[in-house]
């Protein structure tokens, strides 16, 4: 029942209700009349008379399986909530204009030892995009609504999210892909763990790197009669008076990060030929909220959850390029034309040293040579959230602000992404 009417209510989002009330009175009140006229009409007329009447029996379907879906959003925001502590608007639909700010960083870290010659190297690339900033709208019925946001920033990605809360839980899945060009390596070497030598780059890369995320969270209030997490986030309903209440959460997150292109070739191969990275994580924990009411109309709620990953999986690509790095500052003429049959150079060798003037750029080429699918240990995340919402009697102001870490590891490698956001809205109540 709670997933048809969900369902149902995204349906109402475009506006069905009017129109279905209207057509299931009509069909009430005229079906006797309807049976004596069809008798005269002509075969197409009847035809035509059975498939208007199909068609209304399923406005009607629609329309009450809508008054279902309102009875229980209706039930959930107000079931065994305390009105000296949470007050329910009488006006439920909600219509919320964002302002975004995010901020996404992806470290992957490789420890090398080689015990022989009592050697270490520890590399990192890190792809830390510009903060971008998007804009976007939330409409829904109650703590249940869908939302859509445009970045300002090129090559930014759009964002896509379904939230549902109710007084005891709490429901968003969000969606988002994006692309970067910037980039920061690092390496370092010990001997007898001696730090012998240490480089750092930044630079864009030569073709742009891809991330993707789904984030899919639920939470349980066990003091949802008197603490509502949605007051701060969504404004659904209005904390009255200061209370917290412990939490109950699970998270499940995937994220793939993708830099086979060509041009990025120097960082594949520093990276033991890993051109893509799939991450699947799903996390559990308990924490706290509170919301605290200094004044009437004013909320200001803190959220602390630490959260363990109890399912781990990585999922790499490896990839192989016609061209190497040229540590050793070899040259690079002789080789010929390449074949992309044989994947050979003329004089047969399969991987050219790649020239400081960058003309490898004209000619590399790579392709997937196998992959690997590892599961992880039990890693330890965060979830901290704080927002901010001012309230009027059909008007209300927000500022939300959330932070999400998510690692893994595998094998001599770790792979660390930082997810995190701060929001501006303004709403009306209807």
């Amino acid at each position: 029942m709670r997933h048809t009417a969900h369902i149902i209510l995204l349906i109402a989002l475009c506006g069905a209700m009017s129109s279905a009330y209207a057509t299931a009175a009509t069909d009430s009140t005229s079906s006797d009349a309807t049976n004596t006229i069809t008798e005269e009409m002509p075969s197409d007329a009847v035809t035509a008379t059975a498939d208007t009447v199909r068609s209304d029996g399923t406005w009607h379907k629609l329309a009450r399986l809508l008054r279902q879906a309102q009875q229980f959003l209706d039930s959930a925001a107000m079931r065994k909530v305390d009105p000296h502590y949470i007050e329910v608007p009488r006006k439920p639909w909600r219509v919320i204009l964002r302002y975004k700010e995010t901020e996404v960083d992806a470290d992957y870290k490789t420890d090398l030892s080689f015990p022989e010659y009592k050697e270490r190297l520890v590399w990192s690339l890190c792809f830390e995009p510009p903060i971008s900033a998007s804009v976007g709208i939330w409409a829904g019925y109650r703590g249940t609504g869908i939302s859509f946001s445009k970045s300002l920033v090129k090559n930014a990605g759009h964002y896509f999210s379904i939230s549902s809360t109710g007084a005891k839980y709490g429901f968003n899945f969000r969606l988002r892909r994006f692309s970067t060009e910037e980039a920061t390596f690092n390496a370092k070497g010990y001997i007898d763990n001696e730090l012998i030598y240490e480089e750092t780059v930044h630079d864009k890369t030569y073709d742009p790197v891809w991330i993707r995320s789904v984030y899919l969270n639920g939470y349980y209030v066990f003091n949802g009669r008197r603490y509502s997490q949605a007051a701060a986030y969504n404004q659904s309903v209005i904390q009255r008076r200061s209370a917290g209440s412990i939490l109950a959460g699970a998270t499940w997150y995937q994220s793939s990060l993708d830099l086979s292109e060509p041009g990025n070739a120097p960082f594949v191969i520093a990276s033991k030929d890993i051109g893509r990275i799939k991450l699947h994580q799903a996390n559990i924990g308990l924490g706290y909220g509170y919301n605290l009411v200094p004044m009437r109309g004013l909320t200001i709620n803190a959220m602390v959850m630490p959260t363990l990953s109890v399912y781990n999986r990585v999922k790499v690509c490896k990839y192989d390029y016609n061209y190497e790095l040229n540590y050793d500052n070899l040259p690079t003429d002789g080789y010929g034309q390449w074949n992309p049959e044989t994947r050979t150079w003329a004089n047969g060798e399969k991987h050219k040293p790649m020239d400081e003037a960058g003309k490898w750029l004209e000619d590399v080429e790579g392709w997937e040579t196998g992959e690997k699918t590892s599961y992880g240990r039990v890693q330890f995340n965060v979830d901290a959230r704080l927002g901010i919402a001012y309230n009027w009697s059909d008007y209300f102001v927000g500022l939300q602000m959330q932070f999400n870490r998510f690692s893994y590891k595998m094998d001599d490698t770790k792979v660390v992404l930082i997810d995190g956001y701060a929001r501006a809205s303004f709403g009306i109540r209807l």
